[in-house]
């Protein structure tokens, strides 16, 4: 197990072209995203590998579009508050945001539909429900925005077959092209510069969902508590060796 600081690609290459040419010629496959340094390592450093563009990174990129268009809609919301505000105070009268059925404001309900957004509708508690009804309702084209994104990831989660799945992108696509989203329009043209690693996802279904996992706070979080225990780190083989054992 190797940790290389930095994602510069000639740094993490001098690094792994330490290893024999002979060991990383057995490489079959590797998941990255879709930085273009990621896969200039992998050519470079893995040249029998297949590149798999990981699913995950793909996905994400749609639900940040989903969020993109409700801060948007926010900042609108705030904007057009504010003249209200203004309004009544020229007109010396009180004003009273429109509360909904839920009691959100519609400033609340766009700040408050963040994590709506990034779930399924299975996974929806029942004020969850609620407040993504009341969304949707006054803005459609946020529904539309969130079925897109789920329907994404129902590709990945559902298809078996690299030909099943490169004909479902494609309806993917035409449904973007129709809905005339910004914001989707760029995730489709990424996934279209990206297609060919992208459908190597669906013969292995791999991702590197383990290395994510590993970045994240509270998995460093995790590594600290776990070096405490030996208060330092004296032997460091061993060390990695436990390490990749809790993130096997």
């Amino acid at each position: 197990m190797a940790i290389v600081a930095g994602t510069k690609a000639e740094t993490v290459i001098d690094v792994l072209r330490k290893l024999p040419e002979k060991q990383r010629k057995k490489v079959q496959e590797v998941t990255l995203d879709m930085a273009g340094n990621m896969a200039l390592i992998v050519k470079k450093c893995f040249p029998k590998a297949t590149q798999v563009t990981d699913r995950f990174h793909v996905q994400q990129l749609a639900l940040e579009a989903v969020q993109d268009m409700r801060i948007a809609y926010r900042w609108q919301a705030l904007e057009a508050e504010n003249e209200a505000l203004e309004q009544a105070k020229l007109s010396q009268t009180d004003y009273q945001a429109e509360l909904l059925s839920n009691g959100d404001t519609v400033k609340q309900l766009l700040a408050r539909s963040r994590y709506v957004l990034y779930k399924k509708a299975t996974d929806w508690t029942s004020s969850q429900q609620e407040r993504a009804d009341l969304l949707f309702e006054r803005y459609p084209d946020l529904k539309t925005a969130y079925e897109l994104s789920q329907s994404l990831s129902h590709i990945f989660e559902k298809t078996t077959d690299k030909l099943y799945g490169l004909a479902r992108l494609a309806r993917w696509h035409e449904k973007v092209r129709q809905a005339g989203f910004k914001a989707f329009n760029s995730v489709a043209r990424s996934i279209q510069n990206h297609y060919e690693t992208i459908l190597n996802y669906f013969d292995n279904r791999s991702t590197n969902a383990s290395a994510e996992s590993f970045n994240r706070a509270t998995d460093r979080t995790k590594i600290k508590a776990f070096r405490s225990q030996f208060r330092g780190v004296r032997n460091v083989e061993f060390f990695l060796y436990r390490l990749s054992q809790l993130y096997a």
